[in-house]
């Protein structure tokens, strides 16, 4: 099984050990992961920006790279959800890409969720012993459908009690241009998330998109609290964290 992982461009310039830790996961599955190596962005900001030229421009450029691939895998629901569900709209007037498209949509999936709906991992090769608790991002649990998926993973690890946080579905104010455009809004969610957080008892806030990983621990230290780790869940999984 060949499996094309799209890294994301967060992960790449911001905590490549993400990326490390969907290879090794997706390897233990008996996966052949591919990374092309000219890869950059899904085209989501731009499309939610509304410049679809430029969104358009590489949704083309991810079809094109990950098109001989038996599946594109990546470990954001927020990436995932964009080519998945976005791409279908962006390139809507471009019949000629209709089979095309439909072949890269179908076989797109979130890492956590291909590793259980796919590969059907029956175990993980994390060793971590401790208290985590799981923040659900929006594009992950509402494009994507991940919600169990990833706690499955992490009953999976022997030393691992999930602890669920209040309001575990709320938004974490990030949302791309969001916490640019509406910072006090932003500021508000991303505080109610982190107390939240902490009420939680939790060692570890696992999460499985990048963008809500740096928001959250952002506040988190902002707010003094350098107590809990704030970790992908694919390195949680595959006991990679960065250096």
């Amino acid at each position: 099984m060949r499996v094309g992982l799209f890294v994301t461009c967060l992960v790449d310039l911001m905590r490549p050990s993400i990326g490390f830790a969907a290879i090794k996961l997706l390897e233990q599955g008996g996966c052949e992961v591919y990374v092309p190596a000219t890869q950059t962005c899904c085209g989501q900001p731009g499309y939610n920006s509304g410049d679809r030229a430029a969104a358009k421009g590489l949704a083309l450029k991810v079809l094109d790279e990950f098109e001989d691939c038996d599946y594109l895998v990546a470990p954001s629901g927020s990436c995932s959800g964009t080519i998945k569900t976005h791409y279908p709209d962006l390139l809507a007037d471009e019949p000629g890409l209709a089979d095309r498209l439909a072949r890269l949509t179908a076989k797109t999936y979130e890492l956590t969720d291909f590793l259980v709906s796919v590969l059907k991992l029956g175990a993980v090769p994390g060793t971590f012993q401790g208290t985590v608790t799981y923040h659900d991002s929006c594009s992950s649990l509402r494009e994507m459908g991940v919600k169990q998926q990833p706690r499955e993973l992490l009953a999976m690890m022997p030393g691992v009690r999930v602890a669920e946080m209040a309001e575990c579905e709320t938004c974490c104010g990030f949302g791309g241009t969001f916490s640019v455009k509406f910072g006090e809004i932003s500021s508000r969610l991303a505080d109610n998330k982190c107390r939240n957080v902490e009420e939680s008892g939790a060692e570890v806030l696992a999460l499985g998109d990048l963008g809500c990983m740096l928001n959250i621990e952002g506040r988190l230290h902002r707010r003094g609290n350098s107590t809990v780790r704030v970790m992908h869940v694919a390195e949680v999984l595959a006991g990679i964290e960065r250096a």
